[in-house]
């Protein structure tokens, strides 16, 4: 057995597996499957918290809103009033807590990468996603097809001693 792995680079058919081993393994597909989609789905949270930011820039910082008062967003929940003292400066989160001052172009041009950045992670992922989806799919065939073909022995075992 030995040597067929390292002919095969570790890979086991599965079909040659019992159904146990198989059912261990389908449960494992299904965790990695579960973490894979939550992180797709806070990947997709953090993309759209960067399209917020883009549409704040382009909507809410120009020479009409200079000086104007708002409420600025502290957490999720919690907004301070403020005021916007520059409509060709702001401040963006460029992550772990670090706030850098840019023009809105650049910060424009931050965020898009971001967005950009995200979209194809989140492509990457979906690949994966799909590729383990569909790992599971086997697996839950091959445990299907052993367990008919155990009933089938089991049923056809005992009209022959029947018979």
């Amino acid at each position: 057995m030995a040597s067929k792995q390292g002919q095969q680079g570790g890979q086991v058919e599965i079909t040659s597996l019992p159904v146990p081993q198989l059912q261990e393994l389908k449960s494992q597909l299904d965790r990695e499957l579960e973490h894979l989609t939550t992180s797709f789905q806070s990947l997709r949270t953090a993309q759209a918290k960067f399209r917020d930011c883009l549409k704040s820039i382009t909507s809410g910082v120009n020479d009409d809103t200079a000086g104007k008062p708002l409420l600025l967003p502290l957490t999720s929940s919690l907004y301070v009033p403020g005021r916007l003292t520059s409509s060709n400066h702001v401040l963006i989160d460029i992550g772990t807590g670090f706030f850098v001052e840019k023009n809105t172009t650049d910060a424009t041009d931050f965020y898009n990468r971001k967005v950009k950045d995200l979209g194809d992670s989140l492509k990457d992922l979906e690949q994966v996603i799909n590729q383990k989806a569909n790992n599971a799919r086997v697996v839950e065939e091959v445990i299907r097809m052993k367990m008919l073909s155990a009933q089938e022995q089991g049923g056809n075992g005992g009209e022959k001693k029947a018979g």
